[in-house]
């Protein structure tokens, strides 16, 4: 099925039976990182690069960030 990317409105070629909720995907034309929301129908939100911490995919709170002293 095709998908619109929310950031530039390329067409995205994604198989909903090839992927689930919770995983990513990224636009070809952009390089924006999509989730899938939801798979039926399929749905696609834009990934906050902020939320996430890249070196074990887990969401990041903002204590995380601050030092203690």
């Amino acid at each position: 099925m095709a998908a619109t990317c929310p950031e530039c409105d390329n067409l995205l070629d994604i198989d909903e039976d090839e992927v689930e909720e919770g995983e990513t995907v990224t636009c070809d034309e952009c390089g924006t990182e999509l989730e899938i929301i939801a798979t039926e129908p399929l749905q696609l939100a834009v990934v906050d690069a902020d939320v996430y911490d890249d070196e074990d995919d887990s969401v990041r709170h903002d204590s995380d960030d601050e030092d203690e002293d």
